[in-house]
C-alpha cells in the first residue's frame, strides 16, 4: 500500500470509490443485477489503473533512489532509456543530466589538477632564482666585499631579477591567451621586418656567443596577423635556437609563401632536438635534457599559444643534417575567435 502514501493517488481512490458507488446505485434502480455488473466493471477498471500507475511510480521510485546514490558519490545512471513516453522523456534528461555534470565535475577536477601542478612548478621556477638572491643580498651588504666582487655579485643579481621579470611577464601572458582576454590585430605582417624585430634582442647575446643569423626572407611574403604578438613568439623561438647552438653556430631563418599559408623555417646548428622530447616541446614548463639550468620552459608553449590564436601553428624537426628546424605556418583566412 506504498502508493497511498501519495496524496494525489489517495484523491483519486477516493473519487474514483465515490463515483463508482454512485453508478452502482444507479444500476441497482434497474436491478440487483445490473449493480453488480457495474461493480465489477469499476473494480476491473480500478484494478487496471492501479497497477499502470504503480508501475509508473515504481520506476519514479527507482529513479529517485539512482538520483540519490549519485548525490551521494555513487556511479552515474545507467544506460539512456530508448522507449516512448513522458516518463521515459524524462528518465532519459536525467540520465543525460547527471553524465553532463560528471563530465563537468571531471573537468574540474583535472583543472584542479593542472592548476596545482602549474602553481608547483611557477613556485620551483621563482624560488630558484629568489633563493640564490637570498644568498647574494649579505655577501652585497658585506662590508668585507671587495668593489670588485661588488660590482660582480650585482651584475648577477640584476641578471636574476631580469630572469624573474621576463617569467613573470611570460606567465601573465601565456594565462592572457589561455583566459581568451587577448584581442589580436588582423593586419598586414611582412615577414622580413618581423625577423629583424624578434632578433633585435638577441643581437648583443649572440655576438657574445660568437654566432650569426642569417636572414633570407623576401621582402614581399607577408601573412595576415598581430605584428607585435608574431614578433614576441618568433623571438622566443630564435632564443631557443640561440641557447642550444654552440658557440660560432649558425641560425638561418627563410621564408615562403603559397596559396593556402605563408611558412617561416628557423634552422640552427645545435644538437638537434631529441626524439623523447618532441611530443613535449611546446608543453608548458617542459623542459628537454639539453636544456640549460636557466630555461623555464615556458617561450615555446608561449610561441605556440600566440600562433594558435592566429590560425597558424609550429612544429618542430631534427633534419637529417643536424640541428632543430621550427616550421612556423600561419594559414590564410583567420578570424580572432577569442577576441573579447
Amino acid at each position: 500500500m506504498g502508493l497511498l502514501r501519495n496524496p494525489e493517488i489517495r484523491r483519486l481512490a477516493g473519487l474514483y470509490t465515490l463515483l463508482t458507488l454512485a453508478v452502482a446505485a444507479g444500476g441497482l434502480w434497474i436491478s440487483a443485477a445490473c449493480a453488480a455488473y457495474v461493480l465489477c466493471v469499476c473494480a476491473g477498471a480500478g484494478a487496471l489503473f492501479y497497477g499502470f500507475t504503480a508501475r509508473r511510480y515504481r520506476r519514479l521510485s527507482a529513479l529517485s533512489l539512482q538520483l540519490d546514490q549519485v548525490l551521494h558519490g555513487g556511479d552515474a545512471l545507467k544506460e539512456i532509456p530508448d522507449n516512448e513516453g513522458e516518463l521515459a522523456v524524462l528518465q532519459s534528461a536525467v540520465c543525460k543530466m547527471t553524465l553532463r555534470l560528471r563530465e563537468q565535475a571531471a573537468a574540474l577536477e583535472a583543472d584542479k589538477t593542472a592548476l596545482s601542478h602549474a602553481l608547483a612548478d611557477i613556485s620551483h621556477q621563482l624560488r630558484v632564482p629568489l633563493t640564490t638572491l637570498g644568498l647574494l643580498v649579505p655577501r652585497l651588504c658585506s662590508e668585507d666585499t671587495g668593489r670588485e666582487a661588488r660590482s660582480r655579485l650585482a651584475a648577477e643579481a640584476g641578471s636574476l631579477l631580469a630572469r624573474i621579470q621576463w617569467l613573470i611577464d611570460a606567465l601573465l601572458k601565456l594565462s592572457r591567451l589561455e583566459a581568451g582576454t587577448v584581442g589580436f590585430k588582423r593586419e598586414p605582417v611582412r615577414v622580413s621586418e618581423l625577423i629583424a624585430r624578434a632578433a633585435a634582442p638577441l643581437e648583443i647575446p649572440m655576438e657574445l656567443r660568437e654566432q650569426t643569423l642569417w636572414a633570407e626572407v623576401d621582402r614581399d611574403i607577408t601573412f595576415t596577423g598581430d605584428f607585435y604578438w608574431s614578433a614576441e613568439a618568433v623571438g622566443n623561438i630564435l632564443k631557443n635556437c640561440m641557447e642550444h647552438t654552440p658557440r660560432g653556430g649558425q641560425i638561418r631563418v627563410s621564408a615562403e609563401e603559397n596559396p593556402l599559408a605563408t611558412e617561416i623555417l628557423i634552422a640552427d646548428t645545435g644538437p638537434g632536438i631529441a626524439p623523447e622530447d618532441r611530443p613535449h616541446l611546446f608543453e608548458r614548463f617542459y623542459k628537454g635534457k639539453d636544456s640549460g639550468d636557466d630555461s623555464a620552459g615556458i617561450g615555446l608553449a608561449l610561441s605556440q599559444a600566440i600562433f594558435s590564436r592566429q590560425h597558424g601553428s609550429i612544429t618542430a624537426e631534427s633534419p637529417a643534417g643536424g640541428g632543430a628546424l621550427f616550421r612556423i605556418k600561419v594559414y590564410r583566412g583567420w578570424t580572432d575567435s577569442g577576441r573579447k
